[in-house]
């Protein structure tokens, strides 16, 4: 269920990275190859990007398949940033919240998209949404289970928690609350990126002078740089680093 990429890196045309390649995200849009759950994600999509000088970054969802916006097409071409996150949609109920349930989500200098679902949805997470302040659970910015996957994140990245041990504690917190599910988060200030492999495929690419980073569920062309992240880690990148941690399974 769905597919995503993070870039950090010298400017580049949206389109450079999300429809030039082969097998860009455009195209992983209705013709993933490493896909484990879902065949097409038409259910909506979304990019968000940074301008030179400014932390907050721009979004551009819609509901619609990203090979049915002509809009986007003109924006892929002629906006360029160094920072990006984007994702194409398979959703766990489709027409639920249109263009608000399509990630990226934002608050502050944070994108944030997960690729997976959540077990036993919604009952599986009542405690932990129980846990949070109700002005966070009213700013809720759609119904489904990413929005909430987001809001005990975007928690804990609030009250301080750094990108990598924020995403690894949701991940844990929200496995052991729902086993069943499937969380590739992804999540970027501009200036990092933390992921995690948990139930589905992530995949890294890093130049080897140390000048870009690419974080994505699978390649989008056949550069055998590309390095596959094992299942139940936790990634964190920057432009020159990355670094795999072992996420530690949550008790039966």
């Amino acid at each position: 269920m769905c597919r995503h990429l993070a870039r950090l890196g010298p400017p580049m045309a949206l389109g450079e990275v999300l429809v030039a390649p082969p097998h860009a995200l455009f195209r992983q849009s209705w013709a993933p190859r490493r896909q484990r759950n879902g065949t097409v994600n038409a259910d909506g999509f979304g990019v968000g990007w940074y301008a030179d000088g400014d932390p907050l970054p721009a979004r551009y969802r819609r509901a619609r398949p990203i090979w049915g916006d002509l809009g986007f097409a003109d924006l892929a071409r002629v906006v360029r940033s160094g920072a990006l996150l984007a994702a194409v949609r398979d959703a766990t109920e489709p027409g639920a919240d249109g263009e608000a349930a399509a990630a990226p989500f934002a608050d502050g200098p944070w994108l944030f998209s997960h690729n997976g679902s959540v077990g036993g949805w919604p009952g599986s997470l009542a405690p932990l949404a129980a846990s949070l302040p109700a002005e966070e659970l009213l700013a809720l910015p759609a119904r489904n289970d990413s929005a909430l996957v987001w809001a005990l994140l975007l928690h804990r990245l609030r009250a301080g928690d750094e990108l990598g041990d924020a995403l690894g504690d949701t991940v844990l917190d929200v496995a052991a609350a729902a086993p069943a599910s499937r969380l590739n988060l992804l999540l970027t200030d501009g200036e990092r990126i933390a992921a995690t492999a948990w139930g589905d495929t992530l995949w890294y690419l890093t130049d080897p002078g140390g000048h870009w980073t690419v974080v994505a569920s699978e390649p989008y062309d056949d550069d055998a740089r590309w390095r596959e992240v094992p299942d139940r880690t936790l990634l964190v990148a920057t432009r020159d680093d990355v670094l795999l941690s072992p996420l530690k399974e949550p008790p039966e």
